[in-house]
Formats: structure tokens, sequence, C-alpha cells
């Protein structure tokens, strides 16, 4: 009978630390990604962009790249940009920089390989809903797509998928619109 390895936050410390590689573990499996696709970061740095430059002027919330989130011992992972309003921040943070609740706002842009997409839009989701996000964007940069999750019955639901030709706007964030076109204009 096989055994299964049940990680914790504890066991990520242990292992080694290789540039270019995530460790992250939902539910007590272990997650390992690589450097991410050149077309993956510019979209994390746009979003983390276009985010920022409105939390400074509302003075709502900050955002962060590439957080370092620890749920609970065995829920340990770091999502592509997160949008904290100011509350919920500081109810989040930890005393050892981490945040330990959920943020408002999670973005998880797509990495290729079925193993990563799975991650993403099915077990990052059940983890973000169960932990209590309010909205939840997974980004398709090889479809120019943005899938939307809201908070809905005390869990993340598909509320709609944005196209190139839509508006980007949630009500968690007033005042804030871009357009989807202009996420993807210029990758190569």
């Amino acid at each position: 009978m096989a055994s299964t390895i049940h990680w914790t936050s504890a066991d990520l410390e242990a292992l080694p630390d290789v540039e270019g590689t995530r460790y992250e573990i939902i539910g007590g499996e272990l997650f390992v990604s690589t450097t991410p696709h050149f077309n993956h970061q510019i979209l994390c740095g746009t979003l983390h962009r276009l985010l920022e430059n409105w939390s400074v002027q509302t003075k709502l919330g900050k955002t962060v790249f590439a957080p370092g989130l620890i749920f609970a011992d065995d829920d340990d992972v770091i999502p592509d940009v997160a949008w904290l309003s100011n509350e919920r921040l500081a109810a989040a943070l930890g005393e050892d920089g981490k945040l330990h609740s959920a943020p408002d706002l999670i973005i998880e842009v797509l990495s290729p390989g079925s193993r990563n997409r799975r991650r993403d839009r099915e077990a990052k989701l059940k983890l973000y809903s169960r932990r209590g996000v309010l909205e939840y964007w997974i980004v398709d940069w090889q479809t120019c797509s943005i899938e939307v999750y809201r908070q809905q019955d005390e869990q993340l639901a598909g509320m709609t998928t944005w196209a190139k030709s839509d508006l980007l706007e949630s009500p968690l964030l007033p005042g804030f619109s871009a357009r989807v076109e202009d996420l993807f204009t210029g990758l190569p």
C-alpha cells in the first residue's frame, strides 16, 4: 500500500532554496513549479501596477506581488498578485511578514501545463473559496481572457469571463477600471 505524505509549512522550510522554484502546499499536497513564462511575469507586473496605482489614489488598501499566504500548517501558497483592503491587511499580516488570512482579491496567471492549470482552477479555487477570499481572477494569457469568481453563498462562484473587448471592473474596487485588451497588448 502506497503511503501519501501530508506536507506542512515546516516541511517547506526544510526544502532546498532553489532559485526559480516555488513550493506550495494545498491540503497537505505539495505543488512545485518553476520559473514562470515571460508573458506570465509581464501580466503579473501589469496587474500589480494597475491595482497599486488605484490603491495609492484611493488609499483603500495595498497590492502585493507574490505574497506568502499561510492559511494553515497544510495550506501555504504564493498567489501571483493579491489586493487587501486596509481592514483585511491589518488582520492578515503576521509578525513573520506573511499573510495569515484571506486577501479581498487574489489573481493567478495561468502557467502552461495541465498540472499548473488544474492547481489554479481546482485546488486553489477550492482553497480560496474555503478561506474567504472575496474575489478570484484567473488570467489566461494564451486566450487573452480572465475568469472571475466572487463569493456567493459562502463560496467562490463563477461570475463571468472577461474577453479582450471587456472592461475590467469589480465591486471590490470602486472606481477601478482597465481595458482587458490593454493587459495583453504587447505580449510577445
